[in-house]
């Protein structure tokens, strides 16, 4: 848990019980007690082929971005098996926590069981409980893998996803709650709806602590068309940016008379306005067009009005920036510095004659994310079966689907190159898909085999050969500016794209409207044009296939016992003993199967006697201790063992594996 107790706690039947499947691969559950070693029992990873692809080389004529050239990863993971036992082994198996343990930057999440579909069997208070259950031991899981500055994204609709915000508090703690990101699945409500159609569903996302910081979003070619440099500045295009800020009550200083240097009339900001620079600057820009000087016009009471306070609240002697040559001269110079560009920050609109404003650049830290995310930017559902069709044609696939702008956009924000990202619900592989098309590594595991073998491996292995040309790996050109001077102010590329459309339409049937200079010009004055297409992935990296190992114990809670399955020898025990002990396995040795700290670890498949003990200990390293794990154990030699001394101890399989776990974990 979080380590912080909650002052609000959601509570459920069984709250108090675990689950274990009632059949593998496949959802169904049986209540159990926390200590049962059906439920304890850790499984290792069975390691199968290893799937590696090649980078293509860039093509002449084709535009890449950056993302292009980042390094594929190859220490990716694709695992066939229960979620809960694939974290159990990620958490405690000492050659995986070591890779994984407090190191997953970004979790993504999207539960495939929604309890009305998938435990249609069970009562509706059993289902619910059964779903907070599976979804509290999976959390505590993923807490732990997850890094100081990592976070968790929870995909859910609105049946769940008020309890999960509870039961999150619950296991995270309710001071780490980042957000609730409302998704726009669907730009459409369903006709046949009964009630209220919803089209968003919810991604609650909660840190490890408060090192999580999120990553700006990159600049979209729609801001950046905004961005002009009408007088060549070198600096590179800005905007028109508002020359003055709302709260004057309290910036009073901020608030006084700029004289202009045409006109001569004496401006002041919009009543509960200030400037939006301080004076000194403000003076420092305007002495770049003409002379200017500051002198106090005793104008308290007008400045009241604008700062909304009584004149006798009103600060005192603000001094106004006023001209300190003729009107004459001061225009000649301001036309004159129009005209040869590079103008200051402060700048006078209209050619020198309009009113203030002052230039804005874009910022080099992108823009912030926002909790909403329209599919205008990340894809819809619709977007989402297309990719999948493209991909698996003539195949039924899955009914909700993600789009991969949509996974994008949730690893950009979490993570960097490099970093890991988890998904223990892989369906198809979105998830892994994005994580490795942006450089991630990346772990993911999917219960059905069927699953695996249709969906998830076959789209993963086209993305490390590069033979998945649709989601992400291609950007799409953005309609953008092709005018001389700029889009008039206010009006984006789509916008100005559908006006000449509209145009064209009106006038299609009209030959002489065609070669009208007025039509002409303002066709001109909205011109656009579509960029060209990205390419973003080359393909390459790889990742490995592996499985969860076969079960080696079982228990009957009747007879309070636990036995051992057929499964359970060989190597395939020592490795089953060595996880559910927390031994790092030793296979260059020639006497231990494993190590944890000064503790050696030798699993015997048969009679251990005081010979088999005594050949053990003689070969023990100085101050090491020794533990013994044996399927069967010669009276007296527990004895034996404890008066030797050294820190060596005996346990039986099955019998002592879980009670001596126990012992140790509390």
């Amino acid at each position: 848990m979080s380590g912080k107790s909650q002052k609000l706690e959601l509570t459920w039947f069984n709250k108090d019980k675990a689950l274990i499947p009632t059949e593998t691969g496949k959802y169904g559950y049986d209540w159990v007690a926390p200590e049962d070693p059906r439920y304890c029992e850790t499984h290792t990873l069975i390691f199968d082929e290893v799937v590696r692809g090649a980078r293509r080389p860039k093509d002449e004529g084709a535009v890449y971005s950056e993302r292009a050239d980042i390094e594929p990863t190859n220490d990716n993971l694709l695992i066939q098996g229960e979620s809960g036992d694939v974290l159990e082994a990620l958490v405690r198996v000492p050659e995986l926590a070591e890779n994984y343990l407090g190191k997953v930057k970004c979790i993504y999440i999207d539960p495939p069981f929604n309890t009305a579909q998938t435990f249609a069997d069970y009562e509706d208070n059993l289902e619910h409980s059964i779903w907070l259950t599976m979804m509290r031991d999976r959390l505590i899981h993923l807490r732990k893998l997850l890094s100081d500055d990592g976070s968790i994204w929870v995909h859910l609709d609105n049946v769940e996803n008020h309890r999960m915000r509870v039961l999150m508090d619950e296991v995270f703690g309710a001071g780490n709650f980042v957000a609730e990101v409302v998704w726009q699945k669907t730009y459409s409500g369903r006709n046949d709806s009964k009630g209220i159609p919803s089209v968003t569903d919810t991604i609650t996302v909660y840190r490890k602590t408060d090192r999580f910081s999120p990553n700006m979003l990159p600049r979209t070619l729609e801001m950046d068309a905004r961005y002009k440099n009408p007088d060549k500045d070198p600096r590179g295009p800005w905007k028109a940016g508002d020359s003055a800020a709302p709260g004057a009550s309290t910036h009073q200083g901020m608030v006084y008379a700029i004289q202009h240097p045409i006109t001569g009339k004496m401006m002041y900001p919009a009543a509960g306005r200030h400037w939006s620079q301080g004076q000194q600057d403000v003076l420092k820009a305007l002495n770049e067009w003409a002379n200017y000087r500051l002198v106090d016009l005793n104008d308290e009471e007008h400045r009241a009005s604008l700062c909304g306070v009584p004149v006798s609240e009103v600060r005192a002697s603000v001094k106004a920036i006023v001209l300190r040559e003729s009107l004459e001269s001061a225009a000649e110079k301001v036309l004159t510095r129009v005209a040869q560009n590079s103008w200051p920050d402060w700048y006078f609109t209209a050619g020198g004659k309009g009113g203030l404003a002052r230039k804005v650049f874009p910022s080099d830290r992108g823009r912030v994310p926002t909790n909403l995310l329209l599919w205008e930017e990340v894809g819809h559902t619709d977007t989402a079966a297309k990719e999948i069709r493209a991909l698996f044609p003539g195949q039924s696939a899955f009914s909700t689907p993600k789009p991969e702008r949509l996974i994008e956009r949730i690893i950009h924000i979490a993570t960097a190159p490099q970093d890991i990202v988890l998904d223990v619900f892989a369906g198809s592989g979105t998830t892994a898909a994005v994580a490795h098309k942006l450089g991630r590594r990346w772990v993911t595991c999917e219960l059905m085999h069927g699953t695996i073998d249709r969906f998830t491996r076959p789209r993963l292995e086209k993305v490390v050969h590069d033979q998945d040309t649709g989601g992400i790996t291609l950007t799409k050109g953005e309609r953008v500016d092709d005018t001389e001077d700029g889009l008039p102010d206010g009006v984006s590329a789509e916008e100005a794209q559908r006006l000449t459309s509209l145009i064209n339409k009106s006038i299609k049937n009209e030959p002489m409207l065609k070669k009208d200079t007025g039509i002409r010009a303002l066709k001109s004055l909205v011109k656009t044009r579509r960029s060209t297409d990205i390419v973003n992935w080359r393909g390459g990296g790889g990742f490995t296939m592996a499985h969860l190992s076969p079960s080696c114990f079982d228990y009957d809670p009747e007879l309070d016992l636990v036995t051992l399955t057929e499964a359970a020898s060989g190597r395939t025990l020592v490795e089953s003993v060595a996880a559910n002990l927390n031994f790092r396995l030793t296979p260059e040795e020639r006497y231990y199967d494993g190590v944890r700290g000064l503790m050696r670890l030798a699993v015997v498949e048969g009679r251990l006697d005081k010979n088999k003990v005594d050949d053990l200990v003689n070969h023990l390293p100085k101050d090491d201790g020794l533990t013994i794990a044996a399927t069967e154990i010669e009276d007296g030699v527990r004895q034996y063992i404890r008066s030797l001394g050294r820190g060596c101890r005996a346990m039986h399989i099955p019998s002592d594996i879980f009670t001596y776990r126990a012992s140790e974990e509390n």
